[in-house]
């Protein structure tokens, strides 16, 4: 049996970044426990590497949503990663604020300092890069954010949607989201910059921080109604760690709500079906779960464009590639497939972007097969706000078996209405200006697709996920019923336990969610020693 003051069950996006920032403080003892182990794999650091990491098991916990007629009666993968960094391990490495008008919402539910203005220093906090739009703040922090390079296509999309009425913008990050331009990366010096490297790697030596990889937390430990630490299975066996002052889940949006019902502590009907003593009844564990749906049109390029289809199905050129990568770090291979993209208000009704395009220099027919054997890109758009919602709950008592995952994808005719004119908008955007004269024909959905219906039919059989799971612990007032933390973070009906990740989201963010999974976890830090009265 082990003992520390504070105990972080997750070594992922948020947690690496939490137990970074508490370990500063020296009286406080850190313990971080990730399931994932360590791994020297290249491609973990190659940015263009997420093609040979998502969908490994060394790396990827490799989740499936049930099956649902909404989405052609299909099991949607839903990648999360592990290994110290967690998804930010295995992802496009894009970092995206969202819109200010996210967090004020967020503030308007009642949810005192996460408005815009309180949540920015987290977000700068954060950062390493040099200062653009007045952003003048905290540009020394541990996570390296870069801008792209220019190219072609990209150059011809931005056009493009400028012609399609998406002004140009050359930072997303402002605050106000609208608009087309490059897209900015977590990488540094041509590595992917996961929180692992970020916040962990660089303090590994700290006396007071004690990292563990390669243990599974399987239930939270009570004291009455005090969590006092976690049980864990590793490859010796069983291992408990006691935590003097906190157990603080970072555990992600699928993996906290569950191993809070693994512990009693959510729906009391779930509980009981399954002989899990209740702890505290909280009925939105698992519930208000929100992600980004993706729409994918795909078009081939004309002849003697180049784009990373070429590169993958070509051995001189990737050959090309990697030289380039590994004698200057330069190349496709240090960057991701999206380098550019756009954020768009579907009507004149909606108050801030409620759209994103993500254009790739690749085309596919399944996320993680080979890309098509021409040259081809993809505009990949996705429902930012979307009024469907899933469920997650366990299946079993056993912490081994994933939790059964209801997507709740186009529940909600305003999110099938919205998908089908994305794909007009898409469509509108590759047929206009620049980027129309370097594509040859849509691959897909095709020129079959004409009708709302026949778009409909494409939609449900083709969209997918973009890997943004969060709100399955979602943060409330007291008068919510459905809230599982507080605005500190702290979990509702019992003490020294809280949630630190992505599931603590009340709405889904106008944008990809690593940056503010990472601004939730610097936060929650100041939070957290203001509750112990380590700061004013």
């Amino acid at each position: 049996m082990q003992k520390t003051d504070i105990l972080i069950v997750g070594g992922g996006s948020a947690g690496a970044t939490l137990a970074g920032r508490l370990s500063e403080n020296p009286q406080l003892k850190v313990t971080l426990v990730e399931a994932g182990k360590q791994s020297l794999y290249p491609w973990l650091q190659i940015p263009i590497g997420y093609f040979k990491t998502v969908g490994n098991p060394r790396f990827d916990w490799g989740f499936e949503t049930e099956a649902d007629a909404s989405m052609g009666n299909r099991k949607l993968p839903w990648p999360r990663g592990r290994g110290l960094g967690g998804s930010s391990l295995i992802n496009g490495m894009l970092y995206l604020r969202g819109h200010k008008e996210d967090y004020d919402q967020w503030s308007s539910l009642g949810l005192k300092g996460w408005d815009w203005d309180s949540v920015l220093p987290y977000f700068k906090k954060s950062q390493n890069r040099p200062a653009v739009s007045g952003d003048t703040i905290g540009q020394e922090g541990p996570l390296t954010v870069s801008e792209l390079p220019r190219d072609k296509l990209s150059d011809a999309f931005i056009a493009s949607a400028e012609q399609a009425g998406i002004p140009r913008t050359d930072d997303f990050n402002t605050g106000d989201n609208e608009g087309a331009g490059y897209l900015q990366m977590t990488i540094k010096d041509g590595r992917r910059m996961s929180t692992g490297r970020a916040f962990i790697k660089p303090v590994m030596g700290r006396s007071n921080l004690t990292v563990i990889t390669g243990w599974q937390a399987t239930r939270i430990l009570f004291e009455g109604k005090r969590a006092s630490g976690v049980v864990f299975t590793s490859k010796e066996g069983e291992k408990t760690i006691h935590a003097a002052t906190e157990v603080i889940l970072c555990a992600g949006a699928l993996q906290s709500p569950q191993l809070l019902q693994l512990s009693g502590v959510g729906p009391a009907s779930l509980l009981t079906r399954f002989g899990i003593p209740v702890v505290s009844e909280l009925p939105g564990v698992g519930r208000n779960l929100a992600d980004h749906l993706q729409v994918r049109p795909a078009y081939r390029c004309k002849a003697g464009v180049e784009t990373l289809n070429d590169v993958a199905n070509s051995t001189v050129k990737g050959a090309r590639e990697f030289l380039k990568y590994l004698l200057l770090r330069q190349g496709d291979l240090r960057n991701g497939v999206y380098r550019a993209g756009a954020f768009y208000k579907s009507s004149a009704d909606v108050a801030w972007p409620d759209v994103q395009i993500h254009f790739g220099l690749v085309s596919f027919d399944r996320p993680h097969q080979p890309p098509h054997p021409f040259p081809g890109v993809t505009l990949s758009a996705c429902i930012l706000r979307p009024y469907s919602r899933g469920s997650l709950e366990i299946q079993s008592t056993d912490p081994e078996m994933p939790p059964k995952i209801e997507h709740g994808y186009l529940q909600d005719q305003r999110d099938i209405d919205l998908a089908i004119a994305m794909v007009r908008k898409m469509r509108e955007i590759a047929t206009s200006g620049p980027l129309a004269e370097l594509l040859e024909s849509e691959y897909e959905p095709g020129q079959a697709a004409q009708s709302d219906a026949e778009i409909l039919e494409w939609i449900r059989n083709r969209a997918a996920s973009i890997f943004h799971p969060v709100g399955t612990c979602a943060m409330g007032t007291d008068d919510n019923p459905e809230a599982v933390v507080d605005e500190r973070l702290r979990v509702r009906g019992v003490e020294s336990l809280r949630v630190v990740d992505g599931s603590i989201m009340p709405i889904i963010v106008s944008g990809n969610t690593n940056a503010p999974i990472i601004m939730i976890a610097e936060k929650a830090a100041d939070m957290i020693q203001q509750d112990l009265g380590f700061t004013q």
